[in-house]
C-alpha cells in the first residue's frame, strides 16, 4: 500500500533518489540512451547499479525502453511523456543550483 507524499516534491524527489538516477536522467534529456554508452559516460558506474536504476527508472515512468531490431540487435531508453513533462522542472533546478 502505498503512503501518499505530504509534500508534491517528495515523490518526485524519491523517483530520482538513488545512484546514477539522477545523471541517466540528464544524460536521457539530451539524446536516446544505450547501456554501453552510459558505462562510458558515467565515471565509476558499474553494470550491476546502471542495470537496477535503469529498471527503476522504467517502473516510476521516466523511460521507456525499446529494442531495435536492425542488426546488431540493440537497446534505447528514451524519456517516457511524463519523464519529458519533467525537464522544465529539473532545468530550474539547474539554474537554482
Amino acid at each position: 500500500m502505498e503512503e501518499k507524499e505530504t509534500c508534491p516534491a517528495q515523490a518526485l524527489l524519491k523517483m530520482l533518489s538513488g545512484k546514477w538516477k539522477p545523471e541517466i536522467f540528464r544524460l536521457a534529456m539530451d539524446h536516446p540512451l544505450r547501456f554501453s554508452s552510459l558505462l562510458r559516460d558515467i565515471p565509476g558506474a558499474n553494470k550491476q547499479s546502471l542495470a537496477v536504476a535503469l529498471k527503476e527508472l522504467e517502473e516510476t515512468g521516466l523511460l521507456e525502453k525499446t529494442t531495435i531490431k536492425i542488426k546488431p540487435l540493440h537497446i534505447e531508453y528514451y524519456l517516457t511523456e511524463r519523464g519529458r513533462s519533467l525537464i522544465p522542472v529539473l532545468q530550474q533546478l539547474e539554474h537554482l543550483g
